[in-house]
């Protein structure tokens, strides 16, 4: 592994315009279980689409609800792992590093990666049902009801996450995009590469002559477009990739 491990801290060490795209895999290391792998005990009888999506929301609003608190609490005794860390750090080495995330956890920001754009949104942001309204819960008056209701229209709060059936946040796919297709090198760690239309992003990045990294314990759905496989978790990965650019910068 050495070797690609060297070839990697090179081609992010040439780079202007770096785009790191994480997936699930990376939250894993921290703890973090994935969406059914969090349906355990109490959750294990419901179906995924019961607790994520529209429809569900509108027939048991207070199970949903207590769902994502549910994951809401393991997401804030999470910490970042050094993958996380790693990938903030690349901040100090290349002119322009850019996060896209599929990840609703905000470990990106706690590790103090500066641009994060979030495909799938926030589980700490809450928005109305209805009307789209964001929402900051500190701010709601005191009331018992589960789930409060928007200040400004009345109707649900929920969670600002993409549910089944759902279009990503507006504008954040175009951002992702415009990110994937002006950068020179691509470092896609943790995901399975089979989600759409996240999954399009790293093609497009190869497409349009971007270096493609990919850093994951077992191949993927990108692994075929990689220049450079790295078959390790991140948390072992990409510290030592870091530290091999950090040697090339400082020479």
């Amino acid at each position: 592994m050495n070797e690609f491990i060297h070839q990697a801290a090179e081609a992010i060490a040439a780079a202007r315009h770096l785009v790191v795209f994480t997936g699930a895999g990376v939250s894993k290391e921290s703890g973090l279980p994935t969406f059914r792998d969090a349906q355990e005990g109490l959750w294990a009888r419901y179906d995924p689409e019961e607790l994520a999506s529209v429809a569900g929301f509108r027939r048991d609003p207070a199970l949903v609800w207590r769902w994502y608190e549910y994951r809401r609490n393991l997401c804030r005794a999470a910490e970042p792992n050094p993958g996380h860390r790693a990938i903030a750090e690349l901040e100090r080495w290349v002119p322009r590093v850019v996060v896209i995330t599929q990840n609703i956890d905000d470990l990106h920001r706690r590790a103090g990666s500066r641009e994060v754009i979030e495909l799938h949104g926030n589980i700490f942001r809450y928005k109305c049902l209805d009307a789209n309204h964001p929402v900051d819960l500190e701010t709601l008056p005191d009331s018992e009801e589960i789930p409060p209701r928007c200040p400004t229209c009345g109707s649900l709060v929920r969670p600002d996450v993409v549910w089944f059936g759902e279009y990503l946040p507006e504008g954040a796919f175009e951002r992702a995009l415009a990110e994937v297709r002006r950068c020179d090198v691509m470092l896609v760690v943790g995901t399975s590469g089979v989600v759409q239309p996240a999954a399009m992003l790293p093609h497009e990045a190869a497409q349009h002559g971007a270096t493609l990294i990919e850093v994951n314990p077992r191949p993927s759905g990108i692994t075929p477009l990689a220049d450079i496989f790295l078959q390790a978790p991140a948390g072992e990965a990409l510290p030592r990739i870091v530290e091999g650019v950090r040697k090339i910068r400082e020479g």
